[in-house]
Formats: structure tokens, sequence, C-alpha cells
């Protein structure tokens, strides 16, 4: 199955690559100011993406002030942000281009507090004319700081005209959570405040919404009638590597699936919303949460790879989990008695990050034994989230001789199919993006991340013992009795085509 347009134009990205453009810039002038400027993120997302929305036309006129514990001045942050540009970023610039965007880059060193913020900030303001621009304010910082952060903003008086971006965790239990959503809101309206989640901000998770709703084929038949059961499955290779202390205090359940899987079972799950606005797609995922059962700490497996009590940082007795898989379930009208088995973990056997609905197999069949007809599983329609984003649907049909005998065949979608992979902003990029210009559709509320806590809470009252796992492998013993007698999804029976196949 492929998708082609034989009226596309070049793509826009492709052509504002040469220099900014003045069409797509949507969005009033703005102040952004980067807190942990010379960080990870930083380095890898942030800065890449600001400069790739500027060649993009799609960055509005704007100056960046990057805070941080370094005591850079303006010239050392725009030599900072130029190498972690090139070495991280999609795109090349050129000298010229570079000097454009880097006369945009300013720092102010964080131990100059909140005043010495203020006066850098009404500085760059200034040379943006007369209209008082926006304020972006993006906390690219360890949880822990976040209230401080928060507070020093209102003690330089710059929540005014104001937008706050805050990166996950939002809290690690409900107490906590709630005690930082007021924290905020002592300086923040609610409607000021993007909590990001870069998972929502692909591409594969927005087509989610284009799919369900756009098509009369598979929208009537969404629901626990068809549906037998939802597989979410994000596993990774990587270790915890550095963020070890990070890591320790927070777990897979709390960094993975609260933040990022059940924010995707949201979008699978939810009612179509009144208007493809963000206050309608957020109350609907709201009343996905509010639906959602407490979890069961015994439909819950807890891992740990071997090894990991073994990196700097963590104890010797450590009970974290680097893994962890677990059945939900949704108690209202469309989805009661359909399971939702979610699954992440570190140093694991194959990176992905895959949905996977699995429809009811037929009720009877007139195949003979020998047909193949079942033998490979129900029917799949698998959405592949990664940057590649692809979609498959899996179903029986006749292998081609005589008699009746059957295999598991694919219809797929792949985005570079279209020709317009060109087109498709990085998720940060596209986050961003729309918290310049107001857009809260792909952020999550306090009251969403308020009750997937509270539905957290006899999980982390009771936690089951962690169970060791081998690098390389797909999780603990217990992983495959969790879903039984159904199968988890990855690895894939079936390969995805490639560009040229």
């Amino acid at each position: 199955m492929t998708a082609t347009d034989s009226t596309q134009q070049q793509a826009p990205f492709q052509a504002a690559a040469a220099g900014p453009s003045q069409e797509g810039s949507a969005c009033d002038p703005q102040v952004i100011v980067l807190f942990g400027a010379t960080g990870d993120l930083a380095q890898r997302k942030l800065l890449p993406a600001l400069l790739h929305l500027w060649q993009a036309g799609l960055l509005p006129e704007c100056r960046i002030v990057g805070t941080s514990l370094d005591d850079f001045d303006d010239e050392e942050f725009r030599r900072f942000a130029r190498k972690a540009c090139e070495e991280f970023g999609r795109s090349s610039v050129n000298d010229g281009q570079w000097g454009a965007f880097a006369s945009k880059l300013h720092y102010v060193a964080s131990r100059a507090g909140a005043s010495g913020l203020a006066e850098t900030v009404h500085r760059v303001e200034e040379d943006l004319g007369p209209t008082l621009p926006r304020r972006l304010h993006y906390l690219s910082i360890p949880p822990a700081a976040a209230e401080t952060v928060v507070h020093m903003l209102g003690e330089a008086g710059l929540a005014e005209r104001s937008r706050i971006i805050m990166e996950k965790p939002f809290g690690t239990d409900l107490a906590s959570s709630r005690l930082l959503n007021a924290h905020v809101h002592d300086v923040f309206r609610e409607d000021q405040v993007f909590r990001i989640d870069h998972f929502l901000g692909k591409e594969a998770a927005q087509n989610i919404l284009a799919f369900r709703f756009a098509n009369g084929l598979f929208e009537p038949i969404w629901n626990r009638d068809h549906i037998d059961h939802v597989q979410i499955d994000v596993p990774e290779t990587l270790s915890v590597g550095a963020r070890a202390g990070f890591y320790e205090a927070t777990g897979a359940y709390s960094d993975m699936v609260v933040t990022h899987l059940f924010q995707i079972l949201g979008f699978v799950a939810m009612e179509p919303p009144t208007a493809l606005e963000p206050r309608a797609i957020s109350e609907e995922k709201n009343k996905v949460f509010r639906s959602m059962q407490p979890i069961d700490p015994q439909s819950v497996v807890r891992g740990q790879y071997e090894g990991y009590r073994s990196e700097p940082g963590v104890a010797p007795n450590s009970q974290t989990e680097t893994f962890v898989a677990l059945r939900c379930e949704i108690d209202n009208w469309r989805w009661a008695g359909v399971p939702f088995y979610l699954r992440t973990g570190k140093r694991m056997a194959e990176g992905a990050r895959i949905i996977s609905i699995a429809f009811r197999e037929p009720p009877k069949s007139m195949f003979p034994a020998d047909s193949g007809v079942g033998v490979q599983g129900p029917d799949h329609l698998t959405f592949d989230l990664a940057d590649s984003s692809k979609l498959s649907l899996s179903f029986y049909g006749k292998r081609p001789g005589p008699g009746m005998h059957l295999d598991k065949l694919s219809l797929q979608f792949a985005l570079h199919e279209t020709g317009r992979e060109s087109d498709v902003l990085e998720a940060y990029e596209r986050l961003i993006h729309d918290a310049m210009t107001g857009d809260h559709t792909l952020f999550t509320t306090a009251e969403g991340i308020e009750r997937l806590w509270e539905v957290s809470a006899p999980l982390q009252a009771a936690p089951p013992k962690v169970k060791p796992y081998w690098q390389g492998s797909w999780g603990p013993d217990g992983t495959e009795e969790l879903i039984a007698p159904r199968e988890w999804r990855m690895p894939f029976k079936r390969g995805w085509r490639n560009a040229t196949s």
C-alpha cells in the first residue's frame, strides 16, 4: 500500500533550507529563555531544533537567551551552540546562515539570579522593537530544580506574556505531582503551562488521530466488539548510562509509562473529540484516564537488567526497575473487557516504539485444519512510532497454487513512500513551535497527570519485587505469562518493507 501525490510540490522545508522565510512564522515575536542551555538535552535536541525551525521559516522574529551553571558570555555560548548543531543537527549550515542565527543567541549565567535574568530578557526585548514580544521559558533542567526556577521567574517578573515548557517527570507520585502543580500555579495559569511529551510530537503519533477519525473503514470497528487487545511496546537497547542518579529516583514506570506510554494510550482509546482543537482533544484524553482502572500490582512485572547495580551511582541493593510490563483496563462502554498491555525496558534485544491493535478472530473457521489459518495469530494493525513513521495491516491470504493454504500477509505504508519525508518536523521542533503558537493539543494537563498518578497508587504502594533479566533479552521471567494466552508482538515475524524493496 503506497501513498503518492502526482501534484506534489517541492517540500517546503527543502525550499526553506537556504535561509529563513517569513512565510509560516505564524506566531508573535518571541524571547525564548532556555534553562539548562548547556545540558545534554539542549545540545542534542533543543538548540538543533531551534536552528531547524529558523531554517524552515517557522521561527518568528526572536531572541534566544540561554542560562545555565556555566560561566559563558554570548560569544562562548554561540560557539557551544554551533558545535551542538553541527554534531547533532539534521541540516547543514554555512557561515553566513550561522552568523544570522547566532546573532539571536544570548547568555546569562544562572548565578546572576532573578535580577540578572530579568535584565538580560528586558534588554533583548528592546531589540525586537516597540511591540512587546511573548516569552517562552523552556525548563530543560532536573525535576528537583523546577520549583526553584518557576518561583525565580515569578520573582523576576517574567511570567507576564509568557508560556512555560516543562520536561517530565511531573512528580513521582500523586502527592508530589499535586505539590509541583500547586507551585507552578502560584506563578503561571494552567493555560500558560506546556508539559512536554516528545512521543506525542512524533508524526506517527499524530497520525493515529487522522487514521482513526478520518477513515470510515476503521472508526466503526475501533471498539470491544472487534478489538481483542492493544499493545504499546517501547523496548530500548540503551543502558541508563550517565542518568543513573536520575533513574534511581525514578525507575522505568515513572520515567516511561506515566509520561509516555499512558499518553499514547490516551490517543488510541479516546472518543472522537467535538473539534480538532486543543481543549476538546485534552478533554477526551482525560476522560480515558478517568475511566482507567487502578493498576493491579499482580498484573505488573518489574525487572532489572544484569549489571545495573554496577552502574556508577546505583545502590548495590537497588530495587529500581529498568523494565516494566503491565496490563491495564479502561472501564468504559467502548473498551470494557479489552486489555491494554504496556512494556518498556532498558538493555533489551531491540529498540522500537510500537502500537499494535489485535483484532478478534472469526468465531468459526471453515478452513481445513492444515490450511494455516490462525497459526500466526490474529490480524494486527501496527503503528511504528519511530521517526520512519510506518503502518502495517496484517491479514491471512491464500498462497498461490493448488489447495487452500493461507499465509500471513500485510499491507504497509511508510512515510518515505509519500516523497514528503523532508516535511516532517522532529518531535521537539513540532512541540516548541506549538508552544509558541499556544497550541496545547500535544501536551498533557495537570488533571490528566494527577489522575495517572492516582491510578498508579496501588502499584506504588505494593510494587512486585524486581526480577533480573539478561541484557539483550526480552525481559524477565513472568513477562510471557502476563500476556498469555496471547503473545507479545516483538520481535516481528514479518519485516517492514524498506525504501528499495
